[in-house]
């Protein structure tokens, strides 16, 4: 029988040199991590500017380009950058750790409340988003990630 994810037990992460750090003088067993980003994952946006006032507006909806007249009216913009993407996330550090608790046992199924690695997750209007949390499996050394990719069908584990 499944366990259900409220009962999971919640693994934080820590996301800078001294959280890493204050996590190790609490006891806690550190799972570092390189914070790599994911060139799959993307956001769209384009840049549109007034005529008049030079101002810009930033759209990240394709819809916006039909000139809703209350948005955009057609006559008083135009497109200054195309439609492009970026990766969306900005993250301090270089690293984070995963932190584990002592009393862990292995093949504990938990929540890793914030996932240090990208795992592609589709969006809207071909947005591909990071996966924030997900269940996992401790096996004494690591978390193994517990996710299934809508877009692939691929079980990913990490």
């Amino acid at each position: 029988m499944d366990m259900d994810k409220k009962e999971l037990r919640i693994i934080k992460t820590a996301r800078t040199k001294d959280s890493i750090n204050q996590a190790a003088r609490e006891g806690f067993k550190l799972v570092i991590k390189k914070v790599e980003p994911s060139d799959r994952i993307k956001s769209q946006y384009a840049v549109m500017q007034n005529k008049t006032t030079k101002e810009i507006v930033v759209i990240g909806d394709y819809r916006s380009t039909r000139f809703d007249p209350r948005l955009l009216p057609k006559d008083n913009f135009e497109m200054i950058v195309d439609w492009s993407y970026y990766y969306p996330y900005k993250f301090e550090s270089p690293i984070a750790a995963y932190l584990v608790p002592e009393d862990i046992k292995v093949g504990e199924r938990v929540m890793l409340e914030d996932l240090i690695e990208d795992f592609p997750r589709l969006g809207g209007q071909g947005n591909i988003y990071r996966l924030a949390s997900c269940e996992a499996i401790w096996n004494g050394e690591e978390f193994e990630i517990k996710f299934e990719s809508k877009r692939r069908g691929v079980r990913v584990m990490g």
